[in-house]
């Protein structure tokens, strides 16, 4: 019996590990929680933390990666141009209370906190954007046609959404505070 459970560890120790996942993969962006990325970039990438750092990582630079919690968001050579904003609606960004912390020709990153119960302005997104949430807390998102949807946030969430869409957010339980990747 002890040479069959130590037959059994070895084989469990010397199995190879599954490779790590992404949080998102798509034809634009392949987003990592930065333990699991890869250290070598082999596309220009953005690293963001929890702290509202960001660095932007050129094709073949290492990371230096913050003690907090991070994201990696790997850019594809796949640009897409923003969207004409045909609304008379202003765009995402920058909007009242919104702080930019990085630019460069591939993104724009944004630190916003919502204020409870304060809807922000109606907006347009005109470029497809990664945002990583940092609190537990719900926004209402209504479009300009009256469709209204609460989502729920809790810290390091972290989604892809696609350029196009008009809408107004409020916090509606909790707080939330998020870090805006915009991809150019």
């Amino acid at each position: 019996m002890f040479s069959f459970l130590l037959l059994y560890a070895m084989l469990f120790q010397a199995s190879p590990q599954e490779p790590a996942k992404p949080a998102i993969d798509n034809d634009r962006v392949t987003v990592w929680n930065v333990g699991a990325a890869p250290t070598a970039r082999t596309l220009d990438a953005v690293e963001v933390s929890t702290s509202g750092a960001a660095q932007f990582l050129p094709f073949g630079k290492r990371p230096t990666h913050n003690p907090q919690f991070s994201i990696m968001i790997d850019l594809k050579d796949h640009p897409v141009p923003p969207i004409a904003n045909t609304t008379s609606y202003p765009l995402a960004f920058p909007r009242p209370g919104s702080k930019k912390i990085l630019e460069n020709d591939r993104v724009i990153v944004w630190d916003y906190t919502w204020t409870p119960g304060v809807p922000t302005p109606m907006h347009f997104h005109d470029k497809d954007v990664v945002v990583m949430f940092l609190e537990d807390g719900d926004l209402s998102s209504t479009t300009s046609d009256g469709q209204v949807t609460v989502n729920s946030f809790t810290p390091y969430t972290v989604k892809f959404n696609p350029r196009g869409r008009a809408h107004t957010e409020t916090l509606v339980r909790g707080e939330q505070r998020a870090i805006i990747t915009e991809l150019k």
